[in-house]
């Protein structure tokens, strides 16, 4: 039977306190125990349904987690304040000193800097590939290598990971396969792949309002159990805890993201069909013309489309500016990083969400100066931003 990642979600039902259609808000840092005892086993990780402190856990944090596990298909879930908390906590709670690192060289800029700049510190080495080339994966592969790190649709080139192929991989050399699915919530579901962790920047399309912070470890309850560890789990020992207020107002957005996600997917393919027959340099997956089309339509949830993320190259970043500062000016969307809002957001990666990846090796992977990231919105008359776009490119000199 067909994975419908959003039924998971919607059969979940919660009763609030006095029997609101919303869980009530744990709104405590701390909790009372009836008995001493009952407080130590809470401490060693033997009683169920107990909560001892919101770095560990609460009740608005465990709905989230179980409505989002039911989304990946994973048998639990831990959400943090950010991705990069999700991020780095797996990465740290995966790989000691001399441990080493095989990871897409095509990611979200804080990963890149926290892989090349930051673990090294503790020993652990990275290298970063072309992950759509499973035989340059492999041999990259070493004794000591732990992890396999990449994002289903990366940032911000829009590459396709194999996940399926990349499993098999990594099962082969028993290795962890972690998949940062930001960017194709619904769409693609990595743990049905094969994947041992999915991560999500809760940030981004699942809360959808641009106004929280979050992120989700996705994974088996032992990892997860692991995790929230008191003695040596990275999410309790470094801190990146959500907030339950936030926890809650992500958990009333996710009902929705089905229907936005269609959205973003239909007005992203119909933009990318519209201006690469205009001739523009397009990267979007739901174009028969980037070399994972194939692929993509091989793992996806058919119902939710190709994702609302797509790329222009106007040939340098001049023309980007001006281009995006003029879009902004007639109510297309913002020039901001992030994406998943209600409305376009537009950014040349090179000098801001990738800034961190130095130039050379911006260039090495194809990411050039007049790359834009689009964040499609949900616009209800894609027609009439579609014809307002081609406007702003025609007073440019972008199209003739």
């Amino acid at each position: 039977m067909a994975f419908k990642p959003a039924n998971n979600i919607q059969d979940l039902q919660y009763f609030g306190e006095f029997g609101g259609v919303n869980p009530s808000i744990s709104d405590s840092s701390t909790y009372t125990f009836l008995s001493a005892k009952t407080m130590f086993d809470t401490f060693e990780g033997n009683a169920d349904g107990c909560y001892l402190y919101s770095r560990h856990s609460t009740p608005s944090n465990l709905y989230l987690g179980q409505a989002l596990a039911a989304m990946e298909g994973t048998e639990t879930a831990n959400v943090t304040a950010s991705g990069m908390g999700a991020i780095t906590s797996v990465l740290m709670q995966l790989c000691d000193a001399g441990d080493h690192i095989v990871s897409s060289r095509t990611i979200y800029g804080g990963t890149y800097a926290f892989l090349k700049n930051f673990t090294p510190r503790f020993k652990i080495e990275t290298s970063f590939v072309d992950i759509t080339k499973l035989d340059v994966v492999e041999a990259a592969i070493t004794p000591k290598t732990k992890v396999l790190y990449c994002e289903s649709v990366s940032n911000p080139l829009l590459e396709v990971a194999d996940v399926a192929g990349l499993a098999k991989l990594a099962k082969k050399h028993n290795l962890k396969l972690v998949v940062d699915n930001t960017f194709s919530p619904l769409s693609i579901s990595p743990a049905q792949l094969g994947a041992d962790v999915v991560i999500h920047s809760l940030t981004k399309f699942i809360n959808g309002s641009s106004d929280t912070v979050g992120g989700v470890i996705c994974g088996t309850q032992a990892f997860i159990d692991d995790l929230r560890n008191v003695n040596d789990g990275a999410c309790m020992l470094l801190g990146a805890t959500m907030d339950s207020l936030r926890a809650a107002s992500i958990l009333k957005n996710l009902r929705t993201l089905h229907i936005r996600m269609q959205q973003h997917s239909m007005n992203g393919q119909y933009l990318a069909e519209k201006l690469e027959k205009d001739g523009l340099k397009t990267v979007y997956p739901g174009l028969a013309s980037h070399p994972s089309h194939e692929l993509f339509k091989t793992m996806m949830n058919k119902k939710y489309g190709f994702g609302g993320m797509l790329t222009l190259d106007v040939g340098s970043l001049e023309k980007a500016n001006a281009l995006m500062e003029l879009m902004q000016k007639q109510n297309l969307g913002y020039l901001a990083v992030s994406l998943g809002f209600y409305k376009t957001l537009f950014s040349a990666p090179g000098s801001s969400t990738s800034s961190e990846i130095p130039i050379e090796e911006q260039k090495e992977m194809g990411l050039s100066d007049g790359l834009i990231r689009f964040s499609i919105g949900l616009d209800a008359d894609i027609e009439r931003t579609y014809d307002m776009m081609r406007e702003c490119m025609k007073e440019l000199n972008i199209l003739e």
